[in-house]
């Protein structure tokens, strides 16, 4: 058999092609108005529904749960405890809006699984009268989530970059993976905003601040949506507000909260990115389940913010409405409140949106417009995707050019094809290497970092390396990552990607040193025989290297990840002792967190000689620690979450007004040990000239200001200026201070930057006593800092005039320039 390479660099046998041809239970609609690619999307969504039967347009509203064939047939119902099963060949002819996860059920080739996609797709447009396909959908929280695709640093670490457009490199990279083996949509960024550090979560969040995370998930949809693949926002609105930091427990913030804090980053990732899909959240906040809530997901998503994409569900939760809300007597009542909320498609499989839906529309119980109104909102988005072109093919250009075939026996091509399409390139590792060094947060410093791997130049001779996650390939992934989420189910599958320990990564990075390990403890169990043994080491080592943190997992299965909520921020299992017996030891000790959340972590804060943190970084996380370790690759990452002093002091997070900081009237002092904001560089910076270049505006006018940063060390790094507005008199209770912006200098020794930033008063804006965002007049503060603890100059500035209303419309940016100035004589 010849080979060839295709347009996509993909070697793929040369001699047979697909089939384009309709199936036998399609009908030639080629010349229809919907196939007409020239027609706005609009008008060919409306020609097709008015074409179609009600059975055809509910079709459209769900999807089933797939796994592809590792053997490149089509793909199979996966049954999910959750649900009955579904048969295929009883829905498809009348259609299918989605495939759940076709390549992220079990470990499948990329290419079989592609094969597998696209002869599925071609039953399913060869099935109903229309010759339409599914949408196929994934999730993409820290890469694709398939056997064999890059494993990236989990959101929290994107957070800790602050650095949009590094993390907008990485999406587009996971959106073209994706879309090269036929996959439409990315389940991925989730937007909440952590409330409380306790929910199991957090490793899937960007961070504790809504400008933040704004910003950051902002720039993954623009990432994702450039390769052609349809971004979705989560989890609308409130998840991680739940109550004591437990899943799906309820919410009970008030408006003000939600507001400002909750909805924020949705707002700005909707008016900004060009995202296409929305995922209502599973909580409800004050008694109204986000499923079934008209205001949220029609009222101010749709009417104000002018979003036009599809809403989608989160996994079963429509039927939720009924089996865990309580405000749906039967399946049929909780499709109809999910569609008149605004809820357009049922994930993962159907349940709510099949018969039950059918029979409460015969019934009268819900309008049929609610089904039109839902369907124009999908085929729109699937016309936008090419999948009602004439011209479709169910071929992913993975495959283009390729083939064994649709339409031939399973046996043919797909061992040719096997191997053949690489979902973690050397572009790929070498990007999440970059991505996992500028993530990697160094908390504290008494010098003993960088470490030298020189032995002429002090090189440590002898490294412990101590921990449950010093010698643990999958330490670095979050729960969302392939081989966890999946690949845990199929232990006899490899992992599909190189995660190099700690250990080897330390190897590497100091030749020179001779290692030795112990495993002290367990993440989470209370075993402390490994303790005696671990101090040894310590005792016998120049240095110790403590590798401590979490181990992703779901529902329990771990200490970190969906449905892993914890007590308290207690390092888990006997990890604290351990650490403190290590500083007993008498030997310096680095401590490196492989976590999926912020831990207090005790006498090390001020014992430890560093610590190191990093959250879940991924394929390459364990490189880029080495890297900082050794000073090779210079520490930039900043906190996107507080670490806590306490573990019990919790919910906490910096945005906080003055009663929810330390106090007189309590025991519980919420002061952090590190604040959000914060990271050591190898290096030292000098912030001077603060010049207020306009310092009195109306509340329609803008403040002008403008500083030195220099570099006044002997290192390169990189110092990340972030602006705090502080509000000391408003109607409304404010946080003490609020990140309103925030810029990165990469500076070389003795170099300097002048950064001038333009800040609106739209950004003093808050939700007032009526509800209504207000801009009031009065005095501020605009703190520019190196974290939220860390003000280094303050501009006093004046807002007058009157109380003014803004809306969605408003400014959400300042505006900031930067300019490297000339060395000094």
């Amino acid at each position: 058999m010849t080979a060839n390479i295709d347009n996509a660099g993909v070697q793929t046998p040369a001699e047979a092609t697909y089939s384009r041809a309709p199936a036998s239970g399609a009908t030639d609609h080629s010349t229809a108005p919907w196939r007409d690619p020239t027609l706005a999307p609009g008008a060919r969504a409306d020609a097709l529904i008015a074409a179609m039967t009600l059975q055809e347009k509910i079709s459209q509203l769900f999807g089933v749960w797939v796994g592809a064939s590792d053997e490149g047939a089509e793909v199979a119902p996966y049954q999910h405890d959750m649900e009955e099963a579904v048969t295929l060949d009883d829905l498809l002819p009348h259609g299918l809006g989605q495939l759940t996860r076709p390549f992220g059920t079990a470990p499948v080739d990329p290419a079989v699984g592609a094969l597998s996609l696209s002869r599925t797709q071609q039953r399913i447009a060869g099935a109903n009268r229309f010759g339409i396909p599914a949408l196929a959908h994934e999730e993409c929280l820290a890469g694709f989530a398939t056997w064999g695709a890059t494993a990236y640093p989990v959101p929290l670490s994107w957070g800790a970059t602050f650095h949009p457009a590094l993390v907008r490199e990485m999406a587009a990279a996971i959106g073209r993976d994706m879309r090269s083996v036929g996959v439409h949509q990315g389940l991925a960024p989730v937007l909440d905003v952590v409330r409380d550090a306790r929910w199991g979560r957090v490793e899937e969040t960007i961070g504790e601040d809504p400008y933040l995370v704004g910003t950051v998930a902002t720039a993954y949809v623009q990432g994702l949506e450039s390769a052609g693949v349809v971004a979705t926002l989560k989890h609308f609105a409130g998840y991680s507000a739940s109550k004591a930091g437990r899943n799906l427990a309820p919410v009970g913030m008030g408006a003000r909260e939600r507001a400002d804090i909750i909805l924020t980053p949705f707002e700005m990732a909707v008016r900004e990115s060009g995202v296409r899909s929305v995922m209502h959240a599973y909580t409800d906040t004050d008694g109204i389940p986000s499923a079934a809530d008209g205001p949220l997901l029609t009222g101010l998503l749709r009417d104000t913010w002018g979003f036009e994409g599809t809403v989608v569900a989160d996994y079963f939760g429509i039927a939720f409405l009924k089996t865990l809300h309580g405000v749906a007597g039967t399946f049929g009542e909780a499709a109809g409140a999910a569609l008149a909320a605004g809820v357009d498609v049922e994930l993962p499989t159907v349940k709510a949106f099949g018969s039950p839906l059918a029979d409460a529309i015969a019934e009268g119980l819900v309008p049929e417009a609610l089904v039109d109104r839902a369907v124009r909102r999908v085929l729109v988005q699937k016309a936008q995707l090419g999948l009602l072109d004439a011209d479709w093919s169910p071929v992913p250009p993975a495959l283009s050019g390729a083939d064994a075939g649709v339409e031939s026996p399973v046996a043919e091509g797909s061992g040719a094809l096997r191997g053949t399409v690489r979902l973690d390139s050397d572009e790929n590792r070498a990007l999440a290497r970059r991505v996992a060094e500028q993530a990697v947060v160094l908390l504290s410093n008494d010098g003993t970092l960088p470490l030298t791997a020189d032995p002429a130049a002090g090189a440590p001779a002898r490294i412990a390396l101590i921990g449950p996650n010093a010698d643990t390939p999958t330490a670095v992934l979050g729960c969302y990552a392939f081989p966890v989420h999946v690949g845990g189910q199929h232990p006899e599958t490899p992992l599909g990607i190189e995660l190099p320990t700690l250990r080897e990564a330390l190897a590497a990075e100091f030749p020179h040193s001779e290692i030795v390990t112990g495993h002290g403890a367990d993440v989470d169990g209370p075993a402390t025989d490994g303790f005696a043994e671990a101090v040894e080491l310590a005792r016998g080592a120049d240095l110790v290297i403590v590798a401590l943190g979490d181990r992703a997992g779901l529902f329990g299965r771990g200490t970190s990840g969906e449905g892993c909520d914890a007590e308290n921020l207690a390092l888990p299992g006997v990890q604290q002792q351990l650490l403190d017996a290590l500083l007993d030891a008498g030997t310096p000790v680095v401590v490196t967190l492989l976590a999926g959340r912020p831990y207090a972590l005790g006498r090390a804060v001020e014992e430890a000689a560093a610590v190191v943190q990093s959250f879940f970084p991924g394929e390459e996380g364990t490189t880029a620690i080495a890297s900082v370790l050794s000073g090779r690759t210079a520490p930039s990452g900043r906190l996107p979450v507080s670490v806590p002093r306490h573990p019990g002091s919790q919910p906490s997070t910096y945005l906080a007004a003055r009663l929810g900081h330390s106090s007189d009237v309590s025991s519980v002092d919420p002061t952090p040990a590190f604040g959000f904001g914060h990271g050591l560089t190898y290096t030292t910076f000098e912030w001077s000239d603060l010049a207020v270049e306009q310092g009195h505006a109306s509340t329609e006018g803008e403040f002008t200001l403008s500083c030195t940063v220099r570099n006044t060390g002997a290192r390169e790094g990189t110092e990340v200026v972030q602006v705090y507005l502080s509000d000391p008199v408003a109607s409304v209770v404010q946080p003490v201070r609020r990140l309103i912006g925030y810029v990165r200098l990469d500076l070389g020794p003795g170099r300097a930057a002048r950064v001038r930033a333009t800040v609106p008063a739209d950004l003093a804006s808050f939700t007032g006593r009526d509800g209504h965002r207000i801009v009031e007049p009065g005095d501020l503060e605009l703190l520019l800092s190196a974290s939220s603890t860390d003000a280094r100059l303050t501009a006093r500035v004046t807002l007058s005039g009157p109380v003014r209303t803004v809306d969605h419309t408003r400014r959400l940016h300042m505006d900031v320039s930067t300019e490297i100035l000339p060395d000094a004589p």
